[in-house]
């Protein structure tokens, strides 16, 4: 049960998380707002501009460790990646190869790429990716934390699926494409972005955590997050030919396990056929009961 002086991590902005999730005044922004630096693209589009980009980077203490941070502000164009907003977000992971942090930690919200600037936007995204790797590859700690309103898709959700470490609430999302990207592409009989349950059930939290896709689910409470976030600096996996070999055979044997015809949802038939007891029942349970489930 959550406590009922706790805060809600989906309700806090991207700067509240920071103030929150790590040591107290600790945090030191780069290219903050009094800097100006906003997208060109939306300004030519006449489109409002964030002074930010919708992105909040910088240096901080985790449990008096140092850290790199970066919040994305889901209420900001959803989170949407653009090329400024980008590039602070490789800016950030390439002087972390410099300076060697404890760990990153990118506090996720964000729909995916911003459509007014795509093409530089989709750019920004594979060069956030390939930094990434080489800040795992330099054996700091990339750790995502999952939990805002607008979920992890799009581009985001592959950056996230790069890292060491993933914690997610159990409101959090993660996906590729989003639900309503895939009822558009593929119409409502494919996929009813409308259907709550349903969503939830194919990119949730509790789904991502027991197929293996999330490391620690959480409750949406931002000191669950800290504490996950501070169990998670120790976290690094280097990336050699072994895990991702391991990678590529963990999820072969998922797609095998959906080789027979699925009568019914196939979020469901997927947990029955891992061996989860009691499949019909995720739904219904909290977090603590998720754990109960998984120590059984």
């Amino acid at each position: 049960m959550i406590d009922a002086s706790s805060i809600s991590y989906s309700e806090c902005s991207a700067r509240e998380r920071i103030a929150r999730l790590l040591d107290a005044g600790s945090f030191h922004e780069w290219l903050p707002p009094a800097e100006r630096v906003t997208s060109p693209h939306l300004a030519q589009l006449g489109v409002p501009c964030a002074f930010d980009d919708g992105v909040a980077i910088g240096r901080a203490t985790l449990a008096g460790r140092p850290v790199f941070v970066a919040a994305q502000e889901g209420a900001f164009m959803g989170g949407g990646v653009g090329e400024v907003h980008g590039a602070k977000l490789v800016g950030l992971l390439r002087r972390a190869l410099r300076d060697r942090p404890q760990a990153v930690l990118l506090l996720a919200e964000s729909g995916g790429v911003r459509l007014h600037e795509a093409n530089a936007g989709l750019i920004a995204v594979s060069e956030v990716m390939r930094a990434l790797l080489d800040v795992r590859a330099a054996g700091i700690p990339v750790i995502v934390l999952i939990g805002g309103a607008n979920g992890c898709f799009g581009g985001m959700g592959i950056v996230a699926r790069c890292a060491d470490h993933v914690v997610m609430s159990d409101v959090g999302r993660l996906a590729m494409s989003g639900p309503e990207v895939i009822e558009a592409s593929h119409g409502v009989d494919e996929f009813d972005a409308r259907d709550r349950a349903l969503v939830w059930r194919t990119t949730g939290g509790k789904h991502r955590w027991l197929v293996g896709d999330c490391d620690a689910l959480v409750e949406d409470d931002v000191e669950a997050f800290r504490t996950a976030a501070v169990a998670a600096l120790d976290a690094a996996r280097p990336v050699t030919l072994d895990t991702l070999e391991a990678e590529h055979a963990l999820l072969k044997a998922r797609l095998a396990l959906l080789a027979e015809p699925v009568d019914g949802d196939e979020a469901r038939t997927l947990w029955s056929r891992l061996g989860v007891a009691e499949a019909e029942r995720i739904g219904d349970l909290d977090v603590n009961g998720m754990h109960a489930l998984r120590r059984t």
